[in-house]
């Protein structure tokens, strides 16, 4: 019996001479078989899945169909798939996305399809009630990030992206008129409706906008920003003219901390370089002090590289500090913190409340302790939060992985030992202390892991098929030209659990 553990342990297969296979290329496979067992025969990942990947939901989005296109490449890359059924694959995707009802004016497309079917959603499966169909400029921004990737990577079916993308016109939710707390003018709006809503809404060019604008830097939609700029449709402008922090005065005390920072011009725009400062670490915040917000853009756009003095400071301190506060803040001995499923059921957003500049903060554990560090000559600080069940999410380690592989892997491989793994890789997410696990599979979650895995094992693959010239001629200036309130070569402290 020994004799035959011995052989059968002999025929492992290795990667290299003497090593062990990569589990990074496991976690890899297992990702894209929750994504397979989602989709259905007409091409559209649903939403969700139950951790045995017995019962997708019986919806889809813009986000999810480009997070499926990207995904089959990187499958398809990584050898998990052939070259043939990757083709395949994408291209049936392809050609129900160009049958779907969408806005024709704008090219965009709403947010929610059956994936069945291909029918906009008018009745939310869920509870039965009723859906205003609306089109949302960040989700179309991340099905647009999939054509390109597919554009880029798959030359046999590039016409038939590009002929998709052409038609999206980003400049659409762009309103030149809106004014951030700074006094800057340019943002781009949430989304619009092509029917009177119910609630707040903005009548504008046969539709109704909503009353939101995207005025904060540091958060995903400023993918649908850099498609725009990147194809003419929105003015470089638009790129400054989104805030770092809000503004340092006591009227806006109301933000998770004082910021601290200069005052600096680009392209005419006034820019306020604000910056907090966390244990130590000084970053750039997002809205909610998660790593999607900070580090999704990053899959496609080579913002540390393009930006060196500012993203290129900001994704390792964003990394740091999220590690900082999972492993020696909030003491959880694990660290990822962004929106997803609740473990004990639903979905919630999650982050590193002294992260965010919203004070009421996005909570890392299920009793959503508050960080108040005050304001200082305007507001006092709360009292010290207390961390409880700390929720964790493995989507958010694979987004630091070019800041911080050594921890990542270490992280993930200790999450796997509390049980968050199952048959189409990690689970959604896992509330540590207590060991509950979110047993089900998110494709928007499952693609983010995709697309960094390929981007780590595939030599910036996604980033290689996003980029085009045109792209990088009008985009990369803006972020070379800027330099954020970070010290250059700031120390960050050791992240090594």
């Amino acid at each position: 019996m020994r004799r035959l553990l011995a052989v059968l342990i002999l025929l492992l297969p290795l990667t290299a001479a003497g090593a062990a296979p990569d589990p990074l290329r496991r976690y890899a496979a297992d990702t894209w078989t929750s994504l397979t067992a989602m989709t259905s025969p007409i091409g559209l990942v649903a939403d969700n899945i139950r951790g045995d990947l017995s019962v997708p939901s019986t919806y889809t989005s813009p986000t999810n169909i480009g997070g499926y296109l990207w995904s089959a490449v990187v499958a398809r890359d990584l050898k998990i798939i052939s070259p043939k059924e990757a083709t395949r694959r994408v291209a049936q995707t392809l050609r129900t996305v160009r049958t779907l009802r969408h806005h024709e004016p704008s090219g965009m497309f709403y947010n929610w399809y059956d994936p069945a079917t291909g029918d906009v959603v008018t009745v939310w499966p869920e509870d039965g009630s009723p859906v205003t169909p609306f089109l949302s400029s960040v989700d179309n921004g991340w099905l647009a990030a999939g054509l390109r990737v597919v554009a880029g990577a798959v030359p046999p079916l590039r016409g038939q992206a590009t002929a998709i993308l052409r038609e999206m016109n980003f400049g659409f939710f762009f309103n030149p008129a809106a004014t951030s707390p700074i006094g800057t003018r340019g943002l781009i709006r949430g989304g619009f409706w092509d029917t009177a809503p119910p609630g707040c809404s903005v009548p504008q060019n046969g539709v109704w906008f909503t009353c939101n604008h995207y005025d904060i830097t540091v958060t995903e939609p400023r993918i649908a920003t850099y498609l725009g700029i990147g194809a003419g449709q929105i003015p470089p402008t638009a790129y400054f003219d989104t805030m770092r922090t809000l503004p340092d005065s006591c009227d806006y005390a109301w933000q998770e901390m004082r910021p601290s920072g200069f005052t600096t011009t680009h392209l005419g725009r006034t820019v306020y370089e604000g910056s907090y400062r966390y244990r130590g670490i000084t970053f750039v915040p997002s809205w909610g002090g998660d790593m999607f917000e900070a580090l999704m853009p990053d899959l496609f756009v080579p913002e540390a590289q393009w930006g060196p003095r500012s993203w290129g400071r900001n994704h390792p301190a964003t990394v740091a500090a999220q590690i900082e506060h999972g492993l020696h803040d909030a003491r959880y001995g694990a660290w990822g913190f962004s929106p997803a499923s609740n473990p004990f059921g639903g979905y919630a957003v999650y982050g590193v409340d002294a992260m965010g500049m919203d004070t009421d903060g996005y909570p890392s554990d299920v009793q959503a302790s508050t960080y108040d560090a005050g304001f200082a000559g305007c507001r006092p600080p709360g009292p010290a939060p207390a961390y409880g069940d700390g929720v964790v999410t493995p989507h958010a380690a694979f987004l630091a992985l070019p800041y911080a592989p050594g921890p990542v892997r270490a992280n993930l491989a200790h999450l796997e030992t509390l049980g968050a793994y199952g048959p189409g890789g990690f689970y959604d997410a896992i509330a540590v202390r207590s060991g509950t696990v979110a047993e089900r599979y998110l494709s928007l979650d499952q693609s983010m892991i995709m697309g960094a895995l390929g981007n780590h094992l595939g030599r910036d693959l996604l980033k290689r098929a996003f980029v085009t010239r045109e792209f990088e001629r009008a985009v990369r200036p803006l972020l070379a030209r800027e330099t954020f309130n970070i010290p250059a070569g700031q120390h960050l402290p050791q992240v090594q659990p």
